[in-house]
C-alpha cells in the first residue's frame, strides 16, 4: 500500500501556486469567424474565474499496487482485474441518461473536480475538426449522474488538456496554429481564449502548484517541450494567465533543461513556434503530461516514452521506453496519462492493446483496463473522481466511429 495526501481528483490546493509566485508549415487555421467561437470565449482580456468554496478532497492511500491480473472480456469487450466493474455513462450521438445533452463524437482529454456538495464534475474534450468543444457531466455525492452540459464549442479538434488548481479546466487544440482556452466545469462563466499560452499544435497542459509554472506538450513529430510563467496573479489570487512568458526546452549532453523565452509566441511571423528557438529539444509527439510531487511527467506517442523532468533540479529521464522491453511491449502507444495520489503514473494507449497500463514508483507496470473489439479506437482522458475508486475514461471511436465514456469502480484507493 501507497499512503499520499494529494487530492485524486487532479485538484491542489490553489494557495499553493499563489503562494510560489510571490515568492518567487502550417495547415489552415479556423478562426473565430470561421467557426463561430462564442464572442466572450475568444476574449483575450483579464477575464478571471471565481472563486470556489469547495472543501478539500480526503488523503487516499494507492491500493494500485496490489490490483491482480486482468480477467476474461465481458459482454461489451472489457477486460478488469478482479473486484472492479464498469458501466458506460455516456455515448457519442446519444442522449446522456437522464438528460436532453447528446453526448459529442471523438471524447479525449479528461480531469474531475469536486463540487461544493461533494459531488464532483468531469469534463471532455471533443477533438473533431471546427466543432470541437468541451463537455461536462456532473454528478451527486452518492455516484449518480445528474446533469449533462457543453461548456465551449466551435472550436477545433479539442485534443487533451489539463485541470487548474483554481478548479477550471484549460482544453487544447490540436491543430497547427492551436489555442488554448481555459473553462468553467460548473459551465457558470465562459470560456476564455488563453493567447498568452501560445500558439501551435497544443496537446495537453498541467499547472507545477510549487512553482507557479505551467508544462504543455506539442503533438507533432519534431515538437517542442514548454513551460509558461505567468506573470504574478490575478485579482483573484490566481496564476494569470492572461501574461507571461513561454519559454521552450533546451537539452543539454547532461539531460539538464534550460529553458529559453520563444519570441513570437502567438506566431505571427512566419516561423512556427517550435522553430523558434535555435537548439531546442525535439520531441516525437508530445502526448499526455502531468504534474506530481515536483516532477513533470509527459509522454511521447512517437517513439514510445514516457518522461520525468525533476522541477527541483531541472534534470529530464525516461520513465519508460518501449524500445527497451521484451516483444511484445507491455505498454505501446503511449498517450494522454494522470498521476494517483501516490505517484503511479496510468498511461493510455492509442496503437497498442486498448489498455490504460499504471507505471509503479517502483518500475513495475500494472494493467488496469483493456478493451477488446475495438482495434479502430483509443484510450482517452484517464481520470480518478475525488474518492479515487472511480476511474473514468474514453473510447474514442469506440463501435463505428460512437465512442464511449466509462467508469470503472474498484479499490484503486482507500482513505489514509
Amino acid at each position: 500500500m501507497q499512503n499520499c495526501g494529494d487530492d485524486a481528483g487532479g485538484e491542489n490546493d490553489a494557495g499553493d501556486a499563489a503562494d510560489a509566485v510571490r515568492e518567487t508549415a502550417t495547415d489552415p487555421t479556423p478562426t473565430p469567424e470561421d467557426t463561430g467561437v462564442m464572442e466572450a470565449a475568444v476574449d483575450a482580456g483579464d477575464a478571471v474565474f471565481r472563486r470556489r468554496d469547495i472543501e478539500a478532497a480526503p488523503p487516499l492511500r494507492s491500493l494500485i499496487a496490489d490490483i491482480g491480473p486482468l480477467g476474461p472480456a465481458d459482454e461489451r469487450g472489457i477486460r478488469l482485474p478482479e473486484g472492479f466493474t464498469a458501466r458506460i455513462i455516456a455515448t457519442s450521438g446519444q442522449m446522456v441518461e437522464g438528460t436532453s445533452y447528446e453526448w459529442p463524437v471523438f471524447p479525449d482529454g479528461a480531469a474531475t473536480f469536486r463540487t461544493e456538495d461533494g459531488g464532483w464534475i468531469l469534463t471532455v474534450n471533443s477533438e473533431i475538426p471546427i466543432i470541437g468543444g468541451v463537455s461536462s457531466l456532473r454528478f451527486a455525492p452518492n455516484g449518480d449522474l445528474v446533469e449533462a452540459y457543453s461548456l465551449l464549442q466551435r472550436t477545433s479538434m479539442n485534443c487533451a488538456g489539463g485541470p487548474t488548481p483554481w478548479h477550471t479546466w484549460l482544453s487544447c487544440e490540436e491543430i497547427d496554429k492551436g489555442r488554448v482556452f481555459e473553462c468553467d466545469p460548473w459551465g457558470e462563466q465562459t470560456s476564455v481564449l488563453r493567447p498568452a499560452l501560445g500558439v501551435f499544435r497544443h496537446e495537453a497542459v498541467t499547472v507545477d502548484t510549487d512553482r507557479g509554472h505551467l508544462y504543455l506538450t506539442e503533438d507533432v513529430g519534431d515538437g517542442a517541450f514548454y513551460r509558461f510563467v505567468p506573470d504574478g496573479l490575478n485579482e483573484a489570487g490566481f496564476l494569470n494567465l492572461a501574461r507571461g512568458q513561454l519559454e521552450v526546452a533546451v537539452v543539454d549532453a547532461s539531460n539538464r533543461v534550460s529553458w529559453v523565452t520563444v519570441p513570437d509566441p502567438q506566431f505571427e511571423g512566419e516561423v512556427a513556434t517550435r522553430y523558434q528557438v535555435e537548439g531546442s529539444a525535439v520531441f516525437n509527439g508530445g502526448e499526455g503530461i502531468w504534474y506530481h510531487d515536483d516532477r513533470v511527467y509527459f509522454s511521447t506517442k512517437g517513439d514510445n516514452r514516457v518522461w520525468s523532468y525533476n522541477a527541483m533540479t531541472s534534470a529530464l529521464s525516461v520513465l519508460y521506453d518501449a524500445a527497451e522491453q521484451a516483444e511484445p511491449p507491455p505498454l505501446r502507444g503511449v498517450d494522454n496519462i494522470t498521476v494517483s495520489c501516490c505517484g503511479d503514473v496510468l498511461v493510455a494507449e492509442d496503437g497498442g492493446e486498448m489498455r490504460i497500463v499504471s507505471i509503479l514508483p517502483s518500475g513495475e507496470l500494472i494493467p488496469l483496463v483493456q478493451i477488446e473489439g475495438q482495434d479502430e479506437s483509443e484510450i482517452t482522458g484517464p481520470a480518478f473522481d475525488p474518492s479515487g475508486t472511480r476511474l473514468y475514461f474514453n473510447s474514442q471511436r469506440g463501435v463505428d466511429g460512437n465512442g464511449f465514456t466509462y467508469e470503472i469502480t474498484g479499490p484503486f484507493h482507500e482513505p489514509a
